[in-house]
């Protein structure tokens, strides 16, 4: 039978491994997220390259798609070997934010009927950036936090 104090014993022992694994976990998976999508994209193997083509219908030229590609890899690389510490994330969240541009240049493609509410799976995939987004400061803010409390110590 276990007791309360085994139970508070436990939680606490995973609300420390939490604290201690969560940050480093969280950057890099968004790393290897970003690693991959970019080499995907520089290889053409993209399942996404024609939503990024209608994202951005100004941008003309076959060259447009690896050179997001080499971005993602260089972002990948760097929220994988968390330097630069501010940079990386920062920038992560800022192209995150950028895919939601499908919404307003490319509607048709993410909303069913004209309606908001209802997504095709091209807007699920572009709303679930909302997360990587937070995920993304999330790093930026307690990876600086982190780092400022080493430092004081």
């Amino acid at each position: 039978m276990t007791t309360t104090a085994g139970r508070v014993g436990a939680l606490e022992r995973v609300e420390v491994l939490s604290r201690r694994w969560a940050l480093p976990s969280l950057r890099l998976s968004l790393g290897l997220v970003y690693l991959w999508f970019g080499v995907l994209k520089v290889l053409g193997q993209s399942p996404v390259a024609e939503l990024v083509r209608a994202t951005v219908p100004w941008v003309h030229g076959g060259w447009f798609v690896p050179a997001l590609g080499w971005v993602e890899i260089v972002l990948g690389v760097a929220l994988l070997i968390g330097k630069p510490r501010r940079l990386a994330p920062a920038a992560a969240a800022a192209h995150l934010a950028g895919t939601f541009l499908v919404f307003v240049e490319a509607p048709g493609m993410a909303v069913s009927g004209g309606n908001v509410l209802l997504l095709t799976a091209t807007g699920e995939f572009v709303l679930k950036n909302v997360v990587l987004v937070c995920a993304a400061l999330t790093v930026l803010g307690l990876g600086q936090a982190k780092a400022k409390s080493t430092v004081e110590a």
